[in-house]
């Protein structure tokens, strides 16, 4: 399956925000974004016209990559959002928000969303006691997440078990850390969704 192999910290420089995609590196002074504020490349310095197609541009690419999402796929979910009764965007957001991945790093078992989609790849999820190793799999309400047994003693889960707590769990999310678990309450709504992109700017670029 394609995916993105180069470098997370030019992703967050080419959107002049951070996106945290490197776990506590993005916390710390060693993220690139604090000594170079500015996009990548030799014509990163420069001032390009920001006309009303380049901001919603950049708003989709900010989203596609805070969820480490293709294009093709994101495609996907707009066209399954659009579909849905609501407002587009909001329907976007939570269908982002439910993927498996980002339930898994939401919950703070994974230190990123690529550490998290690597997790469940590798086999060591289970949703409602059966093994689920696809990512962009979607979580439904009162669905129960948990690191099957064989993989709690891995380092990995070792370290989030003893950092339970240090993280802020969404509020449809219960996290019981002494089982590795995860309790879907129910789909989260957008008040609730601190993803800092503004959908509305991504509908629009859809809906040319």
């Amino acid at each position: 399956m394609a995916r993105y192999t180069g470098a997370d910290c030019r992703r967050c420089r080419r959107e002049k925000v951070k996106l945290f995609l490197k776990g506590s590196k993005c916390d710390g002074p060693k993220c690139p974004l604090e000594s170079r504020p500015y996009p990548p490349g030799q014509h990163g310095r420069g001032r390009p016209k920001e006309t009303e197609y380049l901001l919603q541009l950049r708003e989709k690419q900010k989203a596609r990559r805070i969820y480490g999402v293709l294009e093709k796929q994101f495609v996907r979910y707009y066209e399954e959002a659009n579909r849905r009764t609501g407002k587009t965007g909001e329907n976007l957001l939570q269908i982002l928000e439910t993927r498996l991945d980002n339930v898994v790093f939401r919950a703070g078992l994974a230190q990123s969303r690529d550490m998290a989609r690597q997790v469940v790849k590798h086999g060591h999820v289970l949703v409602n006691g059966k093994k689920v190793d696809i990512p962009s799999y979607r979580v439904a309400e009162h669905d129960i997440v948990e690191i099957r047994e064989k993989s709690r003693e891995l380092t990995p889960f070792v370290v989030a078990q003893a950092q339970a707590g240090s993280k802020t769990v969404p509020a449809w999310l219960e996290v019981i850390p002494a089982a590795l678990k995860v309790l879907v309450h129910n789909l989260p709504v957008r008040q609730i969704i601190d993803t800092q992109v503004q959908e509305q700017l991504i509908v629009e670029l859809y809906s040319k």
